[in-house]
């Protein structure tokens, strides 16, 4: 009897752990759909002809008119959505280039190793240096050091990322030589030289909020009932800190990294045209400059469908590390 109504309950759970994780996915569904439709009309609402930008201020009504049927723009706009969505899931492309003529989802994809390498490389160091800042913060909370990085949180939020990219250029690459001014050197070496005051500028934008999160969650942790039960078993701090204080802290600053994505992304695409890297983030401001619609719909649907995957993969982590989140923005 007792087996039977264990099975029951492992049964119940394993189909509530699937529902969730099928909402889960419809949601992210939704997003991505939401998305794919404000992208489309808000190109279109933006003044400005795609034909003048390709043919000149000077061209004819006559040659006007064959440039937009070429590009399909004397379509209705219905007509033009209905195309856009069936190239968009047959091919995952948004469209020829008007500028260049190629594939937006080739442009992208030639562009994307480096943004996507600079986004991991700030992320990593964003995080390593959240750990260590909280870490101590929390350790020495109300002592002096605890006062010093309290205070870099209320100091950094207001500073915009391309601000502070400028200040790091003008001090690291002018001044003392440390890294070049901008572009991207040549081999693995070069290249990552060259990404990492980049990679420092996104990161000190993302550092205050990841460290007031993690020191306020560290503090709640240290001050629990079962901490205070371990030190009174004479378990080491040490071990207390990075074993269990660490690891239940870690759950909500995981979730908050979650949703400064959208904003680690958006960072990252100003801070490459501050730096002269050619990324996605050059490519996006030169196919706004022309009005290549294609190409600003491509970055903006690949950024948000990269946005919801890595909300959806760190939501799917907090509810197996947790189960009591599941199902919590």
């Amino acid at each position: 009897m007792m087996k039977s109504k264990l099975t029951l309950s492992g049964a119940a759970g394993n189909n509530g752990s699937y529902k969730w994780l099928a909402l889960a996915l419809v949601r992210a569904l939704l997003v991505i759909l939401c998305v794919m439709t404000a992208v489309f009309f808000l190109i279109r609402i933006v003044p400005g002809d795609p034909a003048k930008m390709i043919l000149g201020e000077y061209s004819t009504p006559e040659a006007l008119k064959n440039m937009h049927h070429t590009l399909g723009l004397d379509l209705s706009l219905w007509d033009q959505f209905t195309r856009f969505v069936k190239l968009l899931f047959t091919q995952g492309d948004t469209g020829n280039s008007i500028i260049a003529g190629t594939s937006t989802r080739e442009l992208i994809a030639e562009r994307a190793p480096v943004t996507l390498l600079l986004i991991v490389i700030a992320s990593v160091l964003a995080i390593i240096v959240a750990l260590l800042l909280a870490t101590v913060a929390a350790t020495h909370k109300d002592k002096l050091l605890d006062h010093l990085i309290r205070i870099i949180p209320a100091v950094t939020l207001g500073m915009p990322v391309f601000w502070v990219g400028i200040l790091f250029i003008l001090f690291f690459s002018v001044r003392l030589g440390w890294f070049p001014v901008g572009g991207i050197g040549e081999g693995w070496s070069g290249t990552l030289h060259s990404l990492v005051l980049p990679a420092v500028t996104i990161a000190f934008s993302q550092i205050p909020t990841l460290v007031r999160s993690l020191r306020a969650q560290m503090l709640e942790v240290l001050e629990s009932e079962f901490v205070v039960t371990l030190h009174a078993a004479g378990i080491p701090s040490r071990v207390i800190l990075f074993k269990h204080v660490l690891r239940n802290s870690a759950l909500p600053t995981l979730m908050l990294l979650g949703v400064n994505v959208s904003y680690l992304i958006g960072g990252t695409l100003v801070v490459e045209q501050v730096f002269g890297i050619k990324g996605i983030g050059s490519l996006l401001f030169t196919s706004i400059s022309n009005r290549d619609f294609p190409v600003i719909q491509g970055i903006a649907l690949y950024c948000a469908l990269a946005v919801v995957i890595i909300s959806l993969l760190i939501e799917i982590i907090s509810g197996w590390l947790d189960p009591r989140t599941k199902g919590k923005s």
